[in-house]
Parts: C-alpha cells; sequence; structure tokens
C-alpha cells in the first residue's frame, strides 16, 4: 500500500521542484494519517506518528505513544518539527469527546510544538446549507450539529498560528468504509439529498499536496469533482450487485453540494473523480 501510495503521489505531482520538508509529526495516524505517513516517507522525510496505542511499526515511520487528551507522552515530542498534521478521531461520537481532542487537545498541542507548518483536518459539517446549495471556502460555517460546531472552534485555534492550514473533507469512503454500500443494499435513501465524499487515498495525497504548497490558502475543501444524490448513489451500487435501482421520492432537494476548486487550484486531483470510480475499485477488490 505505501508504494501504491508513493506512486500516485508522483503521478499526481510529476514536476514537483519544492524542497522536501525534513520532518513531520502526524497526530492521529490511523486510517488516514497512516497512509498519508508512507506517502512521506516515500519522499524521504523523518515521519513521527501519534497514537494513542501502540501499534506495529510501519516501514519507515516513527511511532510515539502519546494521549493528546491527558498529554501523557508530550514530554518525548520533539520541540521543533517542520511540520504537524491534526487528523486524530475521538473515541467517542459526542460533544465532550470532539471538544477533549479537538479543541482542548490542540491547544495543548500547539503550546508544546514549535512548527511553521500546520494542517488541521476539519470538515465540511462545519456548513449548515441544505437545500442543494454550491459551497466553497468563502461559504460562513454555520454548523447545525455538534461536531461542526467544535471544529469551527478548533478552527478558531488555528487564528494566531502563521503557518495554520484547515482542510475540510467531506465525506470519507475507501477500503473498511463501506456505510454507502451497506445503505445501498439496504435500498433506504431515496430522497434526493446531496451527497459528497472524497475516497481516503484522495485524501492522504491532498493533506501532503499541502505540505509542500509553498504560500498555502488558509482554508481548503476536500471532495471529489461530483456531488451526486444518494438515491442515484444507491440505484449504480444496487445495480451492481443485481438489485433493483431505487425509485427517486419526490420531494425538494437537501443536503450541499462541495466545490473543490481551490484545492485543485493547488496542483492536486483527485485519482477517483466521482462515486464511480471509487465504489467501482471497491467493487472489484471486494469480488477477489
Amino acid at each position: 500500500m505505501g508504494q501504491m501510495l508513493a506512486f500516485r503521489h508522483a503521478e499526481f505531482f510529476p514536476d514537483r521542484r519544492l524542497k522536501s520538508l525534513r520532518s513531520v509529526v502526524i497526530a492521529g495516524a490511523g486510517d488516514l494519517g497512516a497512509r498519508l505517513a508512507k506517502l512521506r516517507v516515500g519522499l524521504g522525510e523523518d515521519v513521527l506518528a501519534l497514537r494513542r496505542r501502540d501499534v506495529a511499526v510501519a516501514d519507515g515511520v516513527r511511532h510515539l505513544r502519546v494521549d493528546l487528551v491527558s498529554g501523557a507522552g508530550f514530554s518525548r515530542l520533539p520541540r521543533r518539527p517542520d511540520a504537524l498534521v491534526f487528523c486524530a478521531a475521538p473515541d467517542k461520537r459526542d460533544e465532550a469527546a470532539y471538544r477533549a481532542l479537538n479543541v482542548d487537545g490542540l491547544r495543548r498541542l500547539l503550546d508544546a510544538l514549535d512548527v511553521p507548518r500546520l494542517i488541521f483536518v476539519s470538515s465540511t459539517a462545519v456548513y449548515g446549507e441544505d437545500a442543494g446549495e454550491w459551497v466553497d471556502e468563502t461559504t460562513p460555517g454555520l454548523p447545525g450539529q455538534f461536531n461542526g460546531r467544535v471544529l469551527l472552534d478548533a478552527e478558531r485555534e488555528l487564528a494566531a498560528h502563521g503557518g495554520a492550514v484547515a482542510l475540510r473533507l467531506s465525506g470519507i469512503y475507501g477500503p473498511g468504509r463501506d456505510l454507502m454500500l451497506r445503505r445501498a443494499r439496504e435500498g433506504s435513501a431515496n430522497r434526493p439529498r446531496w451527497s459528497n465524499r472524497i475516497h481516503v487515498d484522495d485524501a492522504a495525497v491532498a493533506l501532503s499536496r499541502l505540505l509542500d504548497v509553498p504560500a498555502p490558502e488558509r482554508l481548503y475543501l476536500g471532495s471529489d469533482d461530483r456531488p451526486a444524490l444518494e438515491c442515484e448513489i444507491q440505484s449504480w451500487l444496487r445495480v451492481r450487485e443485481d438489485l433493483p435501482p431505487v425509485l427517486q421520492a419526490a420531494g425538494p432537494e437537501t443536503g450541499r453540494r462541495i466545490s473543490n476548486a481551490r484545492l485543485r487550484a493547488s496542483g492536486w486531483q483527485p485519482r477517483y473523480a466521482d462515486y464511480r470510480a471509487g465504489y467501482a475499485e471497491l467493487l472489484r477488490i471486494a469480488s477477489l
């Protein structure tokens, strides 16, 4: 997987002339963070992955057991890495856990490190649009749920950091992330609701790209090229599993559509440009 991601990175940016960073700390090296770590190791960098639990050591990636909520292990952190990527996920899906990690934990980490480049993984959940509107980086954040509110508060913590970048990702999917496929098999979504997604490999490449942009914007949205109605996605998936398509119900459009124009302008381009490309690959792998 590491070699495949490194190949994709080179494929996306064949003319990259920027000097690579020397050291990168990745706070929260789960699925997304681990893929980013392999990309940066493939570029010859020193990568330190922070996790709450001990894990098997990946090729070339150093690991450090650190609890971002309690601060345990902070004394062993390097004081001046070249970059920090914060992509940690809370253990629980409630407001207290989100805030303890993404606001308090982020603040504690920023106090511990002197780092010129910081990328914070946020979410398009910070937006409140729900009538099919297009959303971009100029759209005000008006979250309707606690996760969006907490992440917006976390982004405000970055305001005083001159090298901070927030990447708001839409719904991440990929190997082991098959919620949409399971919902499609149920055939439960027939409302005309807009859905946005990004393959986990494309999200990792986006983070890697933003580490290399010389003068990045403060905010980017990460999503594939084509928002789609959820009933359309489910019908496409069901047909490929020999199930009848989902019939779209009448009614107004809901959800929102995410624009990735600014991220694309940075030089990033998704390998999986729409749901067809991404889910076709997942179905192919599942059939092996």
